[in-house]
């Protein structure tokens, strides 16, 4: 708890610790409310690479959580961020949706199939074998492979969807390539987010639901760790891990004063 009160920054996952199925959970309207009334910097983080930041925001709205697009941090902004370094005013052959092509375009990139010096990989509902094709064969010819996340699965409705991470394996099982992943539990991303927001890791806490995700990364990252018990983890869940989170908490509402 001491260190707690050290924080000046806050990074938190969305789904799980904010909101569930549409809902927002409860004590995450008062925490960001106390958060604002403190002057605490903080962002939303999330590997969901198909929304825009101002779409996210929209959909935050109407759960009763009011969190501006400039405090939403995507996985697709964060690779784009990554490429933005690596190679500016490039190009790439994107599989991706709004979310994606948007940060790549807001970061200068050219959206390219003729010989792209990326080949960049998000989520989609609409893949097709044509793209898929493409993106082997360009890959193929040298254009190197970033994904923005390694999601395997997504929920829905019916049940599980294939994600990024699916995508990705069937791409390295035809081209032999691994693509370099940005999202979480790449601690890349937390960096990436902290520098938006001027942050430093010893005054930063990371708030997640998943230790596969969120805590292990925010463990490499040098954060402080907060789990919160109404995502997906459950005791035998955190018992599977060798490492732990500095704190673990039943909702995000326990950190109200």
């Amino acid at each position: 708890m001491g260190e707690r009160r050290k924080i000046e920054c806050w990074l938190t996952d969305m789904d799980g610790v904010l909101v569930h199925e549409g809902r927002a959970l409860p004590g995450a309207a008062e925490v960001l409310k106390q958060w604002k009334a403190e002057g605490l910097r903080f962002l939303v983080l999330t590997n969901n690479s198909i929304y825009t930041p101002r779409d996210l925001s929209a959909r935050l709205r109407s759960t009763g959580l009011d969190i501006h697009e400039d405090a939403i941090w995507t996985s697709a902004l964060a690779t784009a961020d990554f490429i933005a370094s690596q190679k500016p005013k490039g190009s790439a052959y994107v599989l991706g949706e709004a979310g994606l092509t948007t940060a790549m375009h807001e970061i200068g990139y050219i959206m390219t199939d003729v010989n792209p010096d990326y080949v960049v990989l998000g989520e989609s509902r609409n893949f097709n074998f044509d793209s898929l094709t493409k993106a082997i064969r360009l890959i193929n010819n040298g254009a190197r492979f970033i994904a923005t996340n390694p999601d395997a699965t997504g929920p829905s409705a019916d049940g599980v969807l294939p994600a990024t991470g699916s995508v990705a394996a069937l791409i390295t099982k035809a081209t032999g390539r691994e693509p370099y992943i940005v999202g979480k539990p790449n601690p890349m991303m937390f960096r990436s987010a902290m520098n938006k927001i001027n942050a430093h890791s010893e005054t930063t806490g990371m708030i997640g639901d998943r230790m596969d995700t969120d805590i292990v990364a925010g463990i490499e990252a040098g954060l402080h760790t907060v789990l919160v018990l109404t995502g997906i983890a459950d005791d035998a869940e955190i018992n599977k891990y060798p490492f732990r989170p500095n704190e673990i908490l039943n909702s995000i509402g326990d950190l109200v004063k």
